[in-house]
């Protein structure tokens, strides 16, 4: 299977299944010498793993993770970092009877007529649990870009049709709602109006928000390495995502240009802009101001009530999906999109190294002056 590696310098290969012994990734392209430990990743992991509320998975599982190489005495080697998690509360019986057909808006389909072959168990290599590689290696990336002083916040920004107002916006929040909203109030309505889709054997979808603060103008290129649409090829390739806006996103195309444009401006003796309806990125380089990316999720494909598909024989069938799902995907994607932000910022930054000769000859005229 193509497609499991992502990055340029900082490159990370997510692999394992659902309901396989366990799920990880190898990073290659770390620098040597930053302090790691595993409890630097499991912070993040803790932040995606099922069973931590009402509204997840009561799927239990640890999602400890295990440091198999690339770090020696609490520091980097500079050489791959293996990262796992081992499955412990598969229940795969719960998945035998999908064998045989296809589930609305799953991609067992899809699979099939790829392959011809699928692990069916929890939905295998298409699993949500995919993404604990991608959490795990987006852990590293974040830690490094804190020490450059980039950081990048994800959150909830809305559930169904209930929104975060961002008046009454709390970073904190977003670690303690169970929903991840920033705005405590809208968190208490969107678990309502869960509760209805619940009871009503149904449910729901979200839009989710990252903003990246601290980034330095001049990252990223302007034809095929364009920062945004690595940013939006990157969230895209989250399950669940069905699209993805940079700054004002859609709203732009029902403007005037003089309306959309930002206006530069002089501050403190450096180059600002009065407004941010770019979203961080101009020519598909960044602009010094706040990256922001917005990505919308469907709503759980996975219902506890009766839907028409087709089995594996052509026939048209009724079917009752049973197992252990979230009836909200998003508050447990944010940290996957923090983290898939977070390694796309870091490759861009680390390729943006070499791009003037100037930074090429001052860095070695350094290390010449050692």
């Amino acid at each position: 299977m193509a497609g499991s590696t992502y990055g340029n310098i900082f490159r990370i290969t997510t692999w394992g299944e659902s309901h396989g012994k366990a799920l990880g990734v190898v990073i290659d392209g770390c620098p040597a010498g930053l302090e790691l430990d595993e409890e630097d990743i499991q912070r993040y992991l803790d932040r995606r793993k099922p069973g931590t509320s009402r509204i997840t998975t009561q799927r239990k599982e640890a999602d400890a993770v295990e440091i198999l190489s690339g770090v020696f005495e609490g520091r980097t080697t500079g050489t791959p970092i293996s990262l796992m998690v081992r499955n412990t509360s598969q229940i795969s019986g719960d998945y035998s009877e999908i064998a045989s057909y296809y589930r609305p808006g799953h991609a067992d389909y899809t699979f099939d007529a790829k392959y011809g072959f699928r692990d069916y168990r929890g939905g295998g290599r298409s699993s949500g649990r995919e993404t604990l590689g991608r959490v795990a290696a987006g852990a590293i990336a974040c830690k490094i870009l804190a020490g450059l002083g980039v950081s990048v916040c994800a959150y909830t920004r809305s559930i169904g049709p209930v929104e975060a107002d961002e008046k009454r916006f709390d970073r904190e929040a977003v670690f303690s709602t169970p929903t991840a909203m920033p705005d405590r109030e809208a968190d208490i309505a969107a678990l309502a109006y869960l509760e209805k889709a619940r009871q009503a054997t149904d449910s729901v979808g979200g839009c989710l928000e990252c903003i990246v603060e601290g980034m330095p103008a001049g990252i990223g290129d302007p034809v095929f390495e364009k920062l945004d649409a690595n940013l939006a090829k990157a969230v895209m390739s989250m399950g669940a995502v069905k699209a993805v806006e940079i700054g004002d996103g859609c709203r732009v195309s029902a403007r005037y240009g003089s309306e959309n444009n930002d206006a530069f401006r002089m501050e403190d003796g450096r180059i600002r802009k009065a407004s941010n309806h770019a979203g961080g990125i101009l020519g598909g380089i960044s602009d010094g101001d706040t990256i922001v990316i917005r990505a919308y999720v469907k709503p759980t494909p996975s219902i506890f009530r009766t839907q028409e598909t087709v089995n594996k024989s052509g026939e048209e069938i009724s079917v009752n999906i049973r197992g252990r799902h979230d009836p909200v995907i998003v508050p447990r994607a944010v940290v996957v999109m923090e983290c898939m932000t977070a390694i796309t910022v870091l490759d861009a930054m680390l390729l943006n190294m070499c791009a003037k000769m100037d930074s090429v000859a001052d860095f070695y005229r350094a290390k010449e002056g050692k």
